[in-house]
């Protein structure tokens, strides 16, 4: 059997959410010193277990509201679990909200270090980096405009072209293949599979079952942040489909 890439034991998430309407943050901070503020407990995930080796590739499957970038936040490590574990063995590249970590007032190469280091890169590594970012991007003109004068577009591209400088062993793809332009995307699928071909471990998340069928061996059904379904893609395939039909 190959190394474990990533292990996700047991992993709930709840989140509160406050029940009341407050006016002012004052009549809010008044409320909950007195401890008069109401929560309704959601439970965006529970009880989730899956273990993957090193070059599997899983897709994961379900309908809005489901828990699945919940599920990719968590393995990211953007989000603690409020219970359960997750081990991840190597560098993880997260290709989540391309760009969530961008400043608007600074320049798209100021925001190469800033993101960059956000993903946990170092500013030597980056450096070392930096015209091949450019140039993947194509902004090469816009490079020293401030963010908040490019179009959604431009920052996806700038934003995949950071993510994916780094060789990671754990690629996390969320509806990702969409980025930008038709000739852009093209270039960033090529990108991904050029990662797949090395090897990597990948998390996938799609509303797409070709696309799934077609790039993972793997695959998950989350409903209701509960995991119905897990095991190889055509057998996982089949259970899906009669979901939706």
């Amino acid at each position: 059997m190959g190394k474990t890439a990533l292990k996700v034991d047991d992993v709930s998430i709840r989140f509160n959410l406050s029940r009341e309407k407050n006016d002012s943050l004052k009549e809010y901070v008044i409320k909950f010193l007195k401890r008069e503020i109401q929560y309704d407990e959601f439970w965006a995930l529970r009880n989730i277990s899956f273990e993957l080796k090193k070059g599997e590739r899983l897709g994961i499957l379900g309908l809005n509201g489901a828990g699945k970038s919940t599920l990719l936040k968590i393995i990211a490590g953007v989000y603690k679990p409020s219970s359960g574990t997750v081990e991840r063995h190597g560098k993880i590249a997260p290709l989540l909200e391309l760009g969530a970590g961008f400043d608007p007032q600074y320049t798209g190469s100021e925001n190469i270090f800033l993101y960059g280091s956000v993903l946990g890169l170092s500013r030597q590594f980056l450096e070392s980096k930096y015209d091949e970012i450019v140039e993947f991007s194509e902004l090469q003109k816009f490079i020293d405009v401030p963010l908040k004068n490019y179009s959604s577009g431009m920052k996806a591209r700038l934003g995949f072209s950071i993510a994916t400088v780094v060789e990671p062993d754990i690629l996390i793809l969320d509806e990702v293949l969409s980025v930008g332009d038709a000739k852009f995307r093209k270039k960033s699928e090529r990108r991904v599979m050029e990662m797949f071909d090395k090897g990597v471990t990948v998390l996938f998340v799609s509303h797409s079952l070709d696309q799934v069928e077609m790039l993972c061996d793997k695959a998950m059904i989350l409903d209701h942040g509960q995991m119905i379904a897990y095991g190889d893609t055509d057998k996982v395939a089949r259970v899906y489909e009669k979901k939706t039909l």
